[in-house]
């Protein structure tokens, strides 16, 4: 329970037709999976500026959301 209650410090997207429209167009200019898409444009909606994933381009930055993986040093 204390797991799911530590949950509620982070904040949450909400996937509105705007963060939609633009999931669409990151993945046609930069030849994405639309999921893969809307994962950035919703944690650019949040205000992140960073998304760790080891599936996206390590350093490639998606029209203003860097992606890092964090396990290239491992």
């Amino acid at each position: 329970m204390r797991l799911v209650e530590s949950f509620g410090r982070f904040p949450i997207a909400v996937t509105t037709p705007n963060v939609m429209r633009a999931a669409f167009d990151l993945r046609s200019h930069f030849s994405l999976s639309y999921w893969d898409a809307a994962i950035l444009e919703s944690a650019r909606s949040l205000g992140c500026e960073v998304v760790l994933s080891e599936d996206l381009g390590d350093g490639v930055d998606y029209a203003g959301v860097r992606v890092e993986n964090p396990f290239r040093n491992v």
